[in-house]
């Protein structure tokens, strides 16, 4: 299906000035058919878990699990996860985006419930209402990341995963281009409000939107503060020494340009918890 998504009749929300913000430059990106866009393929969902998870994390299978893919629209999550047998809740702010995941739901005919929202008030949901919650990267979108955490520990059953994945303070500190010494810090550690925007992200940043530094302390921290378990934690890799200078590819041999964590929510009854490796 080649045809760019319409915008869906959706009440509008609540929101922040950075809401808005970034469910525009959201919205535009799919307009532009921007790579972070583009929705699953056929054969991504031939063994979806493998792809998904290739660590295990999920300990084999999560048919029957309710699952909530958080501030991940697109098409591409949510049909996955449901193809590998869950029950699938996708939230995202962007209307654009949440059609990407309605055409791709129906095209693939897999059962994804779609809720417009944000990730800062999940308050639609009921207490422990999912086993898992999946985080692509997005929690750079809003000022305050231990919210969101504080959000999700709620909507995840004791026991329950959740697995996210941010973009690290070093990344979001370095510019885009080398100079003759290489990526250099540009912006502080403790930098105050939204860094400067961009046109041109390169895979790193996303043109137009409103995204926030947050320091280990934060990311790392703040999840065990707010009632999680970290079990482990990985650096995905994207390093090309083939790739020309100035290229992610090039970018990433030097400056990592994610993190990818595996929580486990603590308290309560522990009886229905995931048993993962």
């Amino acid at each position: 299906m080649n045809d760019r998504p319409r915008k869906p009749d959706l009440d509008p929300l609540p929101t922040s000035r950075e809401h808005l913000v970034n469910q525009a430059a959201w919205d535009a990106l799919v307009e532009q058919d921007h790579p972070l866009t583009r929705p699953a393929r056929p054969e991504d969902l031939v063994d979806p878990l493998a792809k998904l998870d290739p660590l295990g994390w999920l300990g084999g299978s999560i048919r029957g699990r309710r699952v909530l893919c958080l501030a991940a629209g697109g098409g591409k999550h949510g049909v996955q996860y449901a193809a590998a047998g869950a029950q699938v809740t996708v939230l995202d702010l962007s209307p654009a985006m949440l059609e990407l995941d309605r055409q791709a739901s129906a095209r693939y005919r897999l059962p994804v419930r779609i809720v417009q929202g944000d990730m800062l008030d999940l308050s639609i949901f009921d207490p422990g209402a999912f086993d898992i919650v999946i985080q692509p990267v997005s929690t750079c979108y809003v000022p305050d990341v231990q919210a969101v955490y504080r959000q999700v520990a709620r909507v995840t059953a004791p026991g329950g995963l959740y697995i996210s994945q941010h973009k690290q303070p070093v990344s979001l500190q370095a510019t885009l281009d080398p100079s003759p010494l290489g990526y250099e810090l540009a912006q502080p550690y403790d930098r105050p409000g939204p860094l400067p925007k961009v046109s041109d992200g390169r895979l790193i940043r996303e043109p137009g939107a409103a995204e926030y530094l947050h320091r280990w302390e934060q990311l790392v921290g703040g999840m065990a503060r707010s009632g999680f378990v970290i079990e482990d934690l990985v650096e995905p890799r994207h390093a090309d020494p083939k790739a020309p200078v100035g290229s992610f590819g090039h970018r990433c041999r030097y400056v990592a340009p994610y993190v990818r964590i595996k929580a486990r929510r603590v308290g309560g009854d522990t009886r229905r918890m995931i048993h993962t490796p």
